[in-house]
């Protein structure tokens, strides 16, 4: 279907190897952008103080190298359409179940949409709709 960008590669290639099997294989059936990979101490500390993140340097996964968490939103990106998002993270988080299977990569994902991985979205507290990170 999509491919990335030059710009979303180079956010992706900062990410651990297990997200870049995920979206690799996600953006072949899903078109999407990659909007952050790594964050520096700089950009992670903007985040927490916008509000983007509960997290300060270097508590996130977005601060470890190669970042254990990436931000990925449906191409052309829409920060309004919260149904596409989490239609978006079921596309995600199915790739990522098939692949964990298979055994194509090692570790869980968890998405900021429902960060207890209790399937209930009501009970999220923190929307993070566009975030995806490995457990473990």
């Amino acid at each position: 279907m999509g491919q990335y960008s030059k710009t979303s590669l180079g956010k992706l290639e900062a990410c651990h190897d297990d997200l870049q099997t995920i979206f690799n294989e996600v953006v072949k059936y899903f078109d999407n952008s990659i909007v952050c990979g790594h964050r520096t101490e700089e950009k992670q500390n903007a985040a927490y103080k916008k509000g983007y993140s509960k997290l300060k340097y270097p508590k996130s996964k977005h601060n470890k190298l190669p970042s254990m968490a990436v931000d990925a939103i449906p191409f052309p990106i829409s920060w309004d359409d919260h149904d596409r998002m989490r239609y978006f993270a079921g596309v995600v988080k199915g790739i990522a179940w098939m692949l964990r299977e298979r055994g194509e990569i090692s570790h869980d994902i968890r998405w900021g949409g429902d960060w207890d991985m209790d399937t209930d979205l009501a009970d999220n507290r923190f929307q993070d709709l566009v975030h995806f990170e490995l457990k473990g």
